[in-house]
C-alpha cells in the first residue's frame, strides 16, 4: 500500500499523526481489564487514510459549510474488536471533541472498523469499497506480517443483482418512513415526524452507497452517513444547504432526532423547521433514485 503523505500539508499531516494517536489510546483503554484471551490480546493491525484526502482532492469551503472529513479504515484482529459502542465509542468522542471544541483538528474524523478476516474476505469477494482502499488508500500505521489478500473480480452479473436488491430494499424502506412522518405530521405529532426524517434520510444514504459500492457502514450517525455518501457522489452536497444558522440547526434537529425526538423532553423543533426538514429530505430522495438507477442502468453486464 502507498504511505506518502506529501501531498498534504504539513498541518494535516500532524492532525493525521493526532488522529492515529487518539485511536491507539481510546482503544487501549478500552481493552484494560478485559479478561478474554482475543480481548487482551486485541490489536489495531492497520490504520488506512481513504477518501479525498488520501486522493488529494478533500474540499474546505467556509462560505458554503461544506468540509471535507477525514476517512479511516481501522483493521483489527478479532471481529468482537469492531463493536463501536464497547470499543470505540471514546475515541469517536474524542475526535469529535478535538474537532468542535479542542480544535486540535481542522476537519471532522470518521472511522470504520473492521476485522482483517472480514477485510479479506470482501476482497477476495470483489468488494468495490474495499477494493478501492486498498488501491487508493494510504497506510498511516500498519503491523508487519498481515498482509491484505489479493483482490478478485466480482462478476459484472453478480454485481447487478446484488446492487438492484439494495435499491430495491432501501429505497423501498424509505418511502415506508418518508410516509410515516407525512402521516406525523398531519396528526402535530412533530417529534415523530422528525424521529421519521431521520430515517428516511438514514436509509436514502445507506442505499445510495450500497448501490454504488455494495457496502455501507453499520451506523445510525446522519454526519458520518451523509459525508461517505457526499464522497462517493458529490452532487449530494447541494441537498442540504449548511450556509446560514437556520439551516445548520434545523440539519442538526434532524441528526440528533434519531435518540432525541424520542427520548428527551427538551427536543423540540417548530413547525418551519420540520417543513424544511420535509422539503430537503425529499430533495434527497429524488437524487439518490437519481443517481442509483443512474448507476445501476450503465453498470456492466
Amino acid at each position: 500500500m502507498k504511505t506518502s503523505l506529501d501531498h498534504l500539508p504539513d498541518g494535516k499531516r500532524r492532525e493525521l499523526t493526532r488522529i492515529v494517536e487518539i485511536l491507539f489510546a481510546e482503544f487501549e483503554d478500552a481493552l484494560k481489564g478485559r479478561n478474554a484471551p482475543h480481548r487482551k490480546a486485541g490489536r489495531i493491525l492497520k490504520i488506512i487514510l481513504f477518501g479525498s484526502y488520501a486522493r488529494g482532492d478533500w474540499v474546505d469551503d467556509p462560505k458554503g459549510g461544506y468540509k471535507s472529513d477525514y476517512d479511516l479504515l481501522v483493521v483489527v484482529n478479532h471481529d468482537e474488536l469492531t463493536d463501536l459502542p464497547d470499543y470505540w465509542g471514546k475515541a469517536d468522542d474524542h475526535l469529535l471533541t478535538a474537532y468542535q471544541i479542542t480544535h486540535e483538528l481542522t476537519a471532522p474524523a470518521n472511522f470504520i472498523v473492521h476485522d482483517l478476516a472480514d477485510v479479506n474476505k470482501q476482497l477476495k469477494r470483489g468488494r468495490p469499497f474495499f477494493v478501492d482502499i486498498v488501491r487508493d488508500g494510504i497506510a498511516l500505521y500498519e503491523a508487519p506480517d498481515h498482509p491484505f489478500e489479493h483482490s478478485e473480480p466480482l462478476s459484472p452479473e453478480d454485481a447487478q443483482v446484488e446492487a438492484q436488491g439494495y435499491f430495491d430494499q432501501w429505497y423501498a424502506s424509505a418511502g415506508q418512513y418518508a410516509r410515516q412522518a407525512d402521516h406525523a405530521i398531519r396528526d402535530g405529532a412533530s417529534n415523530v415526524a422528525a424521529f421519521d426524517l431521520h430515517q428516511t434520510a438514514e436509509r436514502l444514504y445507506h442505499c445510495v452507497q450500497l448501490v454504488l459500492t455494495l457496502y455501507s457502514p453499520k451506523s445510525h450517525k446522519l454526519n458520518f452517513l451523509r459525508s461517505q455518501a457526499e464522497r462517493l457522489a458529490p452532487s449530494l452536497i447541494s441537498a442540504w444547504p449548511r450556509e446560514t444558522r437556520f439551516e445548520q440547526r434545523s440539519w442538526e434537529l434532524l441528526r440528533r432526532a434519531y435518540v432525541d425526538a424520542r427520548y428527551s423532553p427538551h427536543y423540540k423543533i417548530s413547525d418551519e423547521e420540520l417543513a424544511w426538514l420535509v422539503q430537503h429530505v425529499e430533495g434527497l430522495r429524488l437524487q439518490v433514485e437519481a443517481i442509483s438507477r443512474d448507476h445501476l442502468a450503465n453498470m456492466p453486464r
